[in-house]
């Protein structure tokens, strides 16, 4: 019995091997007494965290500071993540909805029957509590992340915050925007340049991005609003995406950008070296500055 403890045999199954000891047993027996002793089929937890680093509780506090800062202060606060990508056409869609009829779609999520792999970049304003996603067809690169942060700016930003001469990034530790990629920080000093901005950056440790607000603020309504529903092309995922209110009412803004970005590009060192960079003396991994060359 103890080799049968843990087990995702079928009531068949476990029936045929009772049987074999000779023990005349049906399927409803058999699960009435598995259930009589709290045995049922589970799906794994997760609930065992990694490693996790001794100055992770420090980052979290210094996040909270200085978003408080910038709030007070009236400057933007903007989090920022790439949801996950999304194959474009008619494919399942984790979810329901009120249908008479299930909806008929492909049996294989094959790539090659795509019409494209979309890429949502999200901007999540947590001063204003509005959302914003530039919807990509490329790939997840620092200059893709960039241009949206540029989006953001022609957008809403420059009319919502004009005059602000600071802005503050949460971000992940990975992807286009991950702490020790350096064609993010080249591509952020040209945005610093051109807007005569002083960007400061705070990455969340690995392992924490669901604490970033994009995520469940913005990402989650995002697909609660197309859950079930096959996200057949570009146009239908920007109304879906439109079509998402957040917490505060608004609805959230979205953009296409077709532009392709290339994986791959590795700065020069002279690009490297001309990053007006100031890493903060406390955690500098996580957290530093990238200021103008020149202000007006």
């Amino acid at each position: 019995m103890a080799t049968l403890r843990w087990t995702h045999a079928s009531l068949r199954t476990l029936v045929g091997e009772l049987r074999r000891k000779g023990i005349r047993v049906g399927r409803s027996t058999v699960q009435r007494l598995l259930r009589a002793r709290r045995y049922s089929l589970r799906v794994n937890q997760k609930c065992i965290g990694g490693p996790h680093s001794p100055e992770r509780d420090a980052q979290f506090r210094r996040i909270h500071a200085w978003q408080r800062h910038f709030l007070h202060a009236g400057w933007p606060v903007l989090s920022i993540d790439t949801k996950k990508k999304e194959p474009v056409g008619l494919f399942k869609n984790v979810g329901r909805t009120y249908r008479r009829h299930p909806r008929r779609v492909r049996d294989h999520d094959f790539r090659r029957d795509a019409d494209g792999l979309a890429v949502p970049y999200g901007i999540y304003d947590v001063g204003r509590r509005s959302g914003f996603v530039v919807l990509g067809r490329s790939h997840d690169t620092a200059a893709f992340a960039v241009a949206a942060l540029r989006a953001w700016w022609r957008a809403q930003g420059r009319r919502r915050c004009p005059h602000a001469r600071r802005w503050l990034l949460l971000a992940d530790c990975g992807g286009g925007n991950g702490s020790r990629n350096a064609a993010w920080k080249v591509q952020l000093q040209r945005l610093a340049d051109d807007l005569r901005v002083t960007i400061t950056v705070l990455h969340y440790p690995a392992g924490a991005s669901k604490w970033n607000p994009v995520e469940h603020r913005l990402f989650s309504r995002i697909s609660e609003n197309w859950a079930g529903r096959p996200l057949i092309s570009f146009p239908t995922m920007l109304q879906y995406i439109r079509g998402t209110r957040m917490a505060s009412g608004r609805r959230c803004s979205a953009v296409m950008d077709p532009r392709h970005y290339p994986k791959g590009v590795k700065p020069t060192k002279e690009q490297r070296a001309a990053i007006k960079i100031y890493e903060h003396t406390t955690l500098p991994k996580w957290g530093y500055t990238i200021g103008p060359h020149h202000r007006n």
